[in-house]
């Protein structure tokens, strides 16, 4: 088992070009198979070897144990995807995760700032100090172009072309794509790379970063969500407020604006439309309002009290 695991990781990295972090994850996922088998199973079976039932007593274990059910689900795609792997390369007959049934997951609603909030979030760093550039251009561009925490710290000075006003995004699944930035983000940007210093040690990875941290070193992802959360507290803004949010902020505040949604969803770089659809819910207003101008019987509460203030009127008139 420890054998296949370890070749069907290779593979997603080589083959599949996996990020470092799908790779922590699935690795996670099936070292937690492996530990059920180890310690509450009794015995490590070889992949060719695994039952459908061993499988469910495993899902059941973890929904004893709390785990969320999308993490439940994660799990789940992970153990399809292995053991798919393992009859591709003769190690198993049959996928013994394929009849497992995925438990259903609610979509929650996205938490999303308001432009009056985002707005306060991007002027809260100091503009006086270095540290504080560095801060309001990160905040300036995750909001503008819309990008996930990974993408953030995995930029490059290369990346920003200065003459075209893009970013050229390496996303999930090591998928590229090219991100507009507003002319605030790129006055931010500009502004930082005046002060950006390098450490003369850095590593080349390190040296290239457009984000690097006080020593000279590129940024973490665990670095801008502790950024982050110092700016919500000196704005007093909610503290669910994560650096996905301005993602979250980014779609909801285009399609409010009139954007349509296929332009969106190649703007976050998503792969289904479906994934999309979850910030329609706040273009309600905005689809209401059109409707209320367009549809020429949907005025007609208005009309209608127009037209009784005109009988008033006439009434008046006549006494």
């Amino acid at each position: 088992m420890e054998t296949a695991v370890d070749a069907f990781l290779r593979s997603l990295r080589i083959e599949r070009n996996a990020s470092e972090l799908t790779l922590k994850s699935y690795s996670e996922d099936l070292a937690h198979l492996m530990e059920y088998f180890s310690e509450d199973a009794g015995s490590m079976p070889a992949p060719g070897d695994v039952t459908v039932g061993q499988l469910r007593a495993f899902t059941a274990y973890l929904h004893e144990c709390g785990y969320a059910r999308t993490t439940i689900a994660r799990r789940l795609a992970c153990l399809r995807s292995f053991f798919r792997y393992c009859c591709r390369e003769g190690l198993a007959e049959s996928n013994p995760a394929k009849a497992l049934r995925t438990p259903r997951i609610g979509r929650r609603l996205p938490h999303f700032l308001s432009t009056e909030q985002v707005q306060a979030l991007l002027e809260a760093p100091p503009a006086n100090e270095a540290m504080g550039l560095r801060d309001r251009a990160i905040l300036e561009t995750m909001y503008s172009a819309g990008l996930r925490v990974a993408e953030l710290v995995g930029l490059d000075v290369g990346n920003w072309d200065r003459d075209a006003g893009v970013l050229r995004v390496l996303g999930k699944g090591r998928k590229e794509r090219i991100a507009p930035l507003g002319s605030y983000a790129v006055k931010a940007l500009e502004r930082w790379l005046e002060v950006r210093e390098v450490a003369a040690d850095a590593p080349e990875g390190d040296a290239s970063a457009l984000f690097v941290n006080r020593f000279g070193g590129r940024l973490s992802t665990r670095s801008i969500r502790r950024l982050l959360d110092k700016y919500l507290q000196q704005t007093g803004l909610d503290r669910i407020t994560s650096p996905h949010t301005l993602r979250h902020s980014f779609a909801t505040h285009l399609l409010d604006g009139g954007a349509d949604l296929r332009s969106v969803q190649e703007l976050l770089g998503h792969k289904s439309l479906t994934t999309t659809q979850i910030y329609t819910h706040v273009s309600t207003k905005r689809l209401r309002e059109t409707y209320e101008k367009a549809h020429p019987h949907a005025g007609g509460r208005g009309r209608e009290d127009e037209g009784s203030a005109e009988r008033e009127a006439r009434m008046e008139d006549r006494g």
